[in-house]
């Protein structure tokens, strides 16, 4: 049997502990976040720390870090406390390049649109654009926001959004469920490096026996 490396979170300095997280959680789905400034620049960037909260109300959430340079809050994190809203469109192999580029430290007054070369569209509900180029956008509205740590490098703020607009390309829908295998979708690893989907594969749930069944008052 093979002998475990055990480690104490408060022994490790904040970059050893975040090297250890994002290598243990993956693959994770990365939220290109759209948002509008409160002087009306569309700001885009790319968050692993990001899933799916529940489905009535649809929610999804994201979490955004205090940047590492100089400990400040994103200009994503900015757009939505300011605004109240967000979108995220999914990342696919076709616009993973564009996707990477965004990541930058652009300043405030410049559109990482422009810098990566994508194409805004307009959202039905909100005002923050969507990613023309992305096969699905989820157009939220802000629910809750929590800060975990203190402010600055390592700690974050958590975005809970309501999904209130749905926007689908056709191609990958059918019968009320997306197509994975059409839509190539791209996970996010350790360090640089990220991963598409190239194979899939169904595990039927289990049947068990009514006696083991968990009974309703």
């Amino acid at each position: 049997m093979s002998e475990y490396i055990e480690l104490d979170p408060n022994a490790l300095s904040m970059k050893d502990k975040y090297k250890l997280l994002i290598g243990a959680i993956v693959p994770r789905p990365i939220a290109f976040v759209s948002t509008l400034s409160k002087e009306g620049v569309a700001n885009l960037s790319p968050f692993s720390f990001f899933n799916g909260v529940s489905s009535d109300p649809p929610c999804l959430m994201i979490s955004t870090t205090y940047r590492s340079s100089d400990g400040e809050k994103k200009d994503t994190a900015r757009n939505i406390e300011a605004t109240n809203e967000f979108v995220v469109n999914v990342v696919t192999e076709e616009i993973v390049g564009p996707m990477n580029q965004t990541s930058a430290e652009y300043a405030q007054d410049i559109s990482e649109f422009k810098k990566a070369g994508l194409s805004q569209a307009p959202s039905k509900i909100i005002k923050a654009p969507r990613v023309a180029e992305s096969p699905i956008n989820l157009e939220c509205k802000l629910y809750q926001t929590l800060n975990i740590g203190n402010p600055g490098p390592g700690s974050s703020i958590l975005f809970i959004g309501e999904i209130v607009y749905y926007h689908i390309r056709e191609d990958i829908y059918q019968d009320g469920r997306i197509l994975t295998e059409k839509l190539k979708p791209v996970g996010r690893l350790a360090g640089t490096t990220y991963c598409p989907i190239r194979e899939i594969f169904n595990i039927p749930r289990p049947i068990i026996e009514e006696a083991d069944q968990v009974k309703s008052l």
